[in-house]
Parts: structure tokens; C-alpha cells; sequence
């Protein structure tokens, strides 16, 4: 029988004065050993933007992340420059993790920022527009359009636009207008005919208009930007006016949220009276197109207080997340080929059955899914779905940090607290930018009688966990869910995410005591299946990377696997290091940002790092550990970040069946293939991609190949 509890994993009454792995002193390392957080995001961001750039990247999903690279902009925006210009006005900015200054990393921040954002332009003017051109799809200027074009647009202009615009007048009777965070609007420069006078108007794009706005013809799909469409039928809106001139622009706002939940006595009203406030955060950013002239930039900068550092002036159209719209065109042959989840091999309907019976096949064995490869729908949809109309169910217990619109698992909470039973939800209210979305599910869900609870004040509860009580035969069955990603069947379609589903009694107590943790004031100190952040899960780690060190000492075998979105906390990064050191294998395989630095004699020989991204968004985390021979692998939420080891509640499930421990070495095993294309991290900091052999042809695609993979063993499976 294996043992599944977790060897000096949490802390006992004992020892909650342990040193964090005081075992050699970090003087030894260089000063120099992290590489800045901020930046190597933005290298992040350059990796999507270079998919965007491939020319053997499918046209529209070339356009698509060209789209996805706008938005993660500005999100970095809105949340990490805020929040660092903040701190340095407020003077509570500290050196960073690579010990420069503040003010510094932020002049840093946006030399790089400039120099993407023009390439990112560039990428769409001439690389993607025109190729979209050549492949019958355009996006044409209103001078390029005939006569006929032109009427036709005038009318669409008249009917569908000219109503629900509002041009703003500045002048002493009208003040300079409240610029809305991200909207996309025009600056007009008028001349007064009777007076004589300049004035200046501000005209906001109506977001809720389509962005492309289809003119119809033959010879293939033609779009105009509704900007230049409004842009060429300005006379309508200022009849018996001159209109000198006119230059689109955007402005990023402060949208950062600071709660001081010690402080609040109702934490959805202050909340709420937060996102108020986000709504006029003070500018971080502005855009504008490269012809603005410099009066009208003069006024800009004077009335929205924004500096000569601020201001990132772009060739071609602002707001390119625009280019979403176009994933709509019926074009497949310019997409990725089509893939349709396989149901898990164990969830497969048995005989004639409509559907399975997901309980009978959790009783079977542990079962390991690989979402999107394996449907969401099918698995724990099923699993919340079937707990919610099973009579024999007594409770239901879970997580919410982020779901969708129309979300079939909070439908499955209120049909479960509908038929009388025993409904616990932990919406999560702080999830950045679902905060007002996940407020509306909560009172939702309340008013079904959902026991709603909002988790531990300070902490974020970001964990993925589901717990069915089930009365079979007089004794209570606990059956549980541990996952990588959110309960969200939208994003469960592009997100690369792993779950767990058991039996395990362990793992149901333990879920039980974390749930009344977070539900009530019980403090657990130890779990026996799971590592639990804030309290355990940075020790447990640590002990688990000490221990390859010490092993390898010893002339043993010691390896270590980290797969996370995110690499960043100082602590763990110097046992790797550390580990490294002593003749530890670390391969560390990482989406986003990476502080680690690879490579580098003397510290870091014996770490590889690499970076995987594509059609699907690399989301799980995984943890691996030789330990001499008897490995440990844990799945669960957590990435080496300060506020996902100390700031939020994070939860790592240990996975014990053998063929759910060579599945994800298998995984890893392809991710660092030097057959597979991924990018590599160098020891400053430089990513380089590697899509090719040295005779060009393409390298391995991971994801594909896991597709291939899993199609494979399910074809196996049923054949047997």
C-alpha cells in the first residue's frame, strides 16, 4: 500500500519556530543572483507578442495574440505600474528584488514598454494587416474606399453611430471631461467661423459599438475601424465649425485595489465603494497615434497630469484588443485545427448508460484529468452536477475564486441548496478584475441558501478544491476535487490545467478541516495529503528541495521538477539554487515571469529553465521530487510568489497512483526536450526561441503532441 502522507510536510505543535532551512548561509551567493520581476514579465509578454510575429502561426490566431498582448499590457499597466508609481509618490517604495531603485526600475519599465509597444504596432501594420489583406480579409482606410462605399457608410453612419455620440466642448463653460480608464476617444481641434477662435472638443468612441465595422462588396471580407469612419464625418457633429484637426487617444488609469480589511466591517461594501473608486484611479499611461500634433499633446498632458515618460506615441490604431473580433470570421482554415475535449477514459459512460456515473468511477481509483485535453464538462461539471441531484448526497463544499458568465457549477450549488442539502461556498470577492462579477454570485448563491463565506481576512483564498459528502450505507464517503485551475467551463477550453479526483479518506479529512478553516476559526496545524499555504506549504517545499540537496551529497540520485505560471519567491529560488549547488537536476519549466537566473557557474550549472506557450494557456503547477527513488509529484495552485506562499490560501495535493506519476513525468519530459520547441532562459535573462532543428524544420509542438497523446490512450483503452 503506498503511503500518501506527507513526511515533516506541515508543521507540528513543535516547531513553528523553525528557521526556514537555516542549513548554509546565503552570503555565499552574488548580489546579482535574481533577475527584476517586472521586467521579466514584460519578456513574458514579448514571447506572446513573437506568436503573434510567426509567420507559421495560423493568420487569425496570429491577430489573436496580437489581442492577447494588448490586454496583458494592460493589466500590467493598471496593477504593476500603479502600483509602483504609487508607492514611490506615497514613499513607501523599497529597492526591488534586484535591489534597484524604484524610481529607476520604473524608467526601466518603460524604455521596454516603448520599444514593445512600437513593435507591436509594426507587427500589425506590416507583418498581420497585410497578410490578412492577402488572404481576402481587409481592413481598409476611408481613402481607400469609392463613392459607392462611402454612401453606403454614410447611411450606416447616420443610423447606427451618429446617435450615441457625445462630443464634449472645452472652453470656460465646459471644463476639460472625465477620461474613462482604456476607452479609445478622439481629440478635435475646431475653429470657430464666426469668432475666429481654436477650440477643443473630446469625442469617446462608444465601446459598445463594434470596433470593425464590415463594408459590404465582393473580392472578400473589408473592414473600416469605426474611429476613421467617425473621424471622416465629424462636419455632422460640429455643423457651421472648422475642423482643423483631429488624433485618436487612450489612457490607462490607475486600477489597482488597496483594502484594508482589518479596518472594514463589511468587506462587500468596501468592495464596492473600491470599484467606485478604480473608476478615476489617476492616469499611468497615454497613447497616442505617431501624427498628433504637439498643441494638442500640450493640452493632454497639462490636463490629464500625465508625463513626457508616459506618453507612448504609436503608429497605426490604439487599443488593438480589438483584433478579438476577428477570431469571429468564419475562416477555419486560417485557425488552429478544431480539437474537441476527449471524457476521460475512467468518466466514459458505461454499456448503455446516458451518462456516467462519476462517483462509481471515483470509487475505482484516483482519477487524474488533463484539461483542455479532457472535457471539463464531462468531469468535474459532471462531478458537481451529479452531487447536486444525487439524494444520497448530504453536503456539498467549495471554492470560487473566478467562473464564468453563465456558470453551469454555481447553477449546480443552487440546485444542490434547492434540494435541501448542505451547501458551502467560498467565493473568493477579491479576484482582480471579477471582483464586481463574483459580489453579484455570492448574493446569487445566498439567496438559494448558499452557505456563502468570504475565506480569512488578508488572505486570498485561491485555492481549487471540491468536497461531496456522500451517506453509502450508513457510513459518510468523502469525495474530492483538488485542481490546478478555476471552476470555469470557459476558460477550462483554453487554459492547460490538471485535477484530482479521489476517495481517500485522508484527503476528505483534510479538506474538511481547511473548509472549517476557512469557514470558521479553527487553526490546523498539519494536514497528511496536502501542503496548505500560508501556514505549510512554503516549509514543506523548502524541506522537499532540501532534502534532493542532501541527497545528492550523499552520492545519491536528486532531481527536481517545477512546472508554475510564476517563479519569483527569493527563498525558494536560493534552495534551488542551493540544491543546485550540491548536484541537483532542476528543470523548472515556467510561463511567465522568472527570477531565477540559469546557467551561471558556481550557482545555477545545474538548472535549466524553459517557457512554453501556444494555442493553450500553460496553467498548471506541478512539483516533482526524485526522493531517491520513491518520487513525490503535487499538483494545486500555488506558484513561487510571495502572496501565493504568504498572502493567499493555496492548496498542493500529493498524486500517488503510478500511472498518474509517469503521466506527469512524461509531460515534463516533453517540455524539456530539446526536440520540443519552447524558449530558453539564459543567464541574463534573455529569452531565446527554439521552434527549429538545425536543418529548419519545425520542432515539436507540446501541446499538440499531447493532444496526440491522450487521443492515443484513450483509443487504447477502449479497444481493450
Amino acid at each position: 500500500m503506498i503511503d500518501t502522507t506527507i513526511p515533516d510536510a506541515g508543521l507540528g505543535e513543535d516547531d513553528d519556530d523553525f528557521d526556514v532551512l537555516a542549513v548554509e548561509s546565503d552570503d555565499q551567493f552574488p548580489d546579482d543572483r535574481y533577475l527584476d520581476r517586472e521586467l521579466s514579465w514584460l519578456k513574458f509578454n514579448q514571447r506572446v507578442l513573437e506568436l503573434g510575429e510567426d509567420p507559421t502561426t495560423p493568420l487569425i490566431e496570429r491577430a489573436n495574440f496580437l489581442a492577447i498582448f494588448a490586454s496583458n499590457l494592460d493589466e500590467f499597466f493598471m496593477v504593476r505600474v500603479a502600483g509602483l508609481k504609487r508607492r514611490i509618490i506615497t514613499g513607501l517604495a523599497v529597492p526591488t528584488n534586484v535591489g534597484r531603485a524604484p524610481a529607476d526600475v520604473l524608467a526601466d519599465i518603460s524604455a521596454e514598454a516603448h520599444r514593445l509597444q512600437l513593435r507591436h504596432a509594426q507587427a500589425w501594420t506590416d507583418s498581420v494587416r497585410p497578410a490578412l489583406t492577402e488572404a481576402g480579409i481587409s481592413v481598409v482606410s476611408w481613402d481607400a474606399l469609392d463613392d459607392a462605399d462611402r454612401a453606403h457608410l454614410a447611411e450606416y453612419f447616420q443610423a447606427q453611430v451618429f446617435p450615441v455620440l457625445m462630443p464634449l466642448a472645452v472652453d470656460p463653460a465646459h471644463p476639460f471631461p472625465y477620461i474613462s480608464g482604456l476607452s479609445l476617444n478622439l481629440a478635435i481641434r475646431i475653429r470657430n467661423a464666426r469668432t475666429g477662435r481654436t477650440e477643443f472638443a473630446r469625442l469617446k468612441v462608444p465601446p459598445m459599438l463594434p470596433r470593425f465595422i464590415e463594408v459590404p462588396g465582393s473580392g472578400g471580407v473589408r473592414y473600416i475601424l469605426i474611429e476613421d469612419l467617425i473621424a471622416n464625418h465629424l462636419g455632422d457633429l460640429f455643423p457651421g465649425m472648422e475642423v482643423i484637426d483631429h488624433h485618436a487617444f487612450r489612457l490607462t488609469r490607475n486600477e489597482d485595489m488597496v483594502i484594508e480589511e482589518d479596518e472594514t466591517e463589511n468587506l462587500i461594501q468596501a468592495l464596492e465603494a473600491e470599484l467606485m473608486r478604480r473608476r478615476f484611479g489617476p492616469p499611468i499611461r497615454l497613447e497616442i497615434t505617431d501624427d498628433m500634433d504637439e498643441v494638442t499633446l500640450e493640452l493632454l498632458l497639462k490636463e490629464l497630469s500625465i508625463t513626457d515618460q508616459e506618453v507612448y506615441r504609436l503608429p497605426g490604431p490604439l487599443d488593438l484588443r480589438a483584433l478579438f473580433s476577428l477570431t469571429r470570421i468564419d475562416r477555419p482554415e486560417l485557425r488552429y485545427a478544431p480539437h474537441v475535449p476527449v471524457t476521460a477514459v475512467p468518466f466514459r459512460p458505461v454499456g448503455n448508460e446516458s451518462r456516467a456515473d462519476i462517483f462509481g468511477a471515483i470509487r475505482n481509483g484516483d482519477v487524474l484529468v488533463h484539461h483542455p485535453y479532457e472535457s471539463f464538462a464531462t468531469s468535474v461539471q459532471a462531478f458537481l452536477e451529479q452531487a447536486a441531484r444525487d439524494p444520497h448526497v448530504l453536503a456539498i463544499k467549495q471554492t470560487l475564486y473566478r467562473t464564468s458568465g453563465d456558470s453551469p457549477i454555481v447553477q449546480a450549488l443552487i440546485d444542490a441548496a434547492e434540494a435541501g442539502k448542505q451547501v458551502l461556498a467560498l467565493v473568493e470577492v477579491k479576484a482582480r478584475f471579477d471582483e464586481a462579477a463574483n459580489i453579484g454570485w455570492a448574493r446569487q448563491l445566498e439567496k438559494a441558501g448558499v452557505h456563502v463565506v468570504y475565506g480569512l481576512v488578508g488572505l486570498k483564498t485561491h485555492c481549487k478544491l471540491a468536497l461531496v459528502i456522500r451517506e453509502e450505507d450508513g457510513v459518510l464517503r468523502h469525495y474530492s476535487h483538488v485542481g490546478t485551475g478555476n471552476y470555469n467551463p470557459k476558460t477550462s477550453r483554453l487554459y492547460e490545467d490538471f485535477g484530482l479526483f479521489t476517495i481517500d479518506d485522508q484527503v476528505g479529512k483534510d479538506l474538511t478541516r481547511l473548509f472549517n478553516e476557512l469557514s470558521g476559526y479553527a487553526i490546523e496545524k498539519k494536514f497528511k495529503r496536502l501542503l496548505v499555504a500560508p501556514r505549510h506549504l512554503r516549509k514543506g517545499l523548502l524541506r522537499l528541495i532540501d532534502k534532493e540537496r542532501r541527497n545528492a551529497l550523499a552520492g545519491k540520485d536528486a532531481s527536481i521538477r517545477i512546472k508554475v505560471n510564476s517563479m519569483v519567491d527569493e527563498q525558494i529560488i536560493d534552495a534551488l539554487y542551493r540544491a543546485s549547488s550540491a548536484g541537483v537536476k532542476v528543470e523548472v519549466w515556467v510561463r511567465g515571469i522568472c527570477s531565477l537566473k540559469p546557467g551561471v557557474p558556481g550557482l545555477s550549472e545545474n538548472i535549466t529553465v524553459r517557457s512554453i506557450l501556444g494555442r493553450y494557456l500553460e496553467h498548471s503547477r506541478i512539483f516533482a521530487f526524485h526522493n531517491d527513488g520513491d518520487p513525490q509529484f503535487y499538483i494545486g495552485s500555488a506558484d513561487m510568489m510571495h502572496r501565493n506562499l504568504d498572502r493567499r490560501v493555496e492548496a498542493l495535493i500529493r498524486v500517488v497512483a503510478p500511472a498518474h506519476l509517469t503521466e506527469l513525468g512524461d509531460l515534463f519530459a516533453l517540455a524539456m526536450d530539446e526536440g520540443t520547441s519552447s524558449w530558453h532562459l539564459g543567464p541574463e535573462g534573455e529569452w531565446t526561441r527554439h521552434s527549429v532543428d538545425a536543418k529548419g524544420a519545425p520542432l515539436v509542438d507540446a501541446q499538440d503532441a499531447t493532444m496526440a497523446q491522450i487521443a492515443r490512450r484513450r483509443r487504447a483503452r477502449a479497444v481493450r
